[in-house]
């Protein structure tokens, strides 16, 4: 009579099948190549993060001048912030779709 109930030997060949999709896993190559692309979008959501500071200052100035928004920034900042949004979407994986400058067009308003 064995002394593995047959809890234990279904526990063992789930425990086979889970090591063998990770060992799938980790060489699946497009999880790798996202991985590089992740890299790159952070390096990009840096820069944004400097050029929407860059953006509020010149507003910040432009309204304290004129009075008002300077329409261009405004748009400019739009479009910024939609680009920042859509990082974060594919960092987090709530997208596949990469952000400009590979898979999507500079966003021209809010998101969709």
């Amino acid at each position: 009579m064995s002394d593995e109930t047959p809890s234990s030997v279904s526990d063992s060949t789930t425990g086979q099948q889970q090591s063998k999709l990770v060992k799938e896993n980790l060489k699946r190559g497009s999880t790798w190549l996202r991985l590089f692309f992740m890299f790159v979008v952070v390096i990009l959501y840096s820069v944004s993060r400097v050029v929407v500071s860059v953006v509020v200052l010149f507003q910040f100035f432009w309204v304290l001048l004129s009075g008002e928004t300077n329409k261009s920034l405004e748009n400019f900042g739009q479009s910024l912030a939609t680009y920042t949004y859509q990082i974060i979407s594919y960092l987090t994986f709530n997208t596949e779709d990469r952000p400009y400058p590979f898979d999507l067009q500079w966003p021209a308003g809010p998101p969709a």
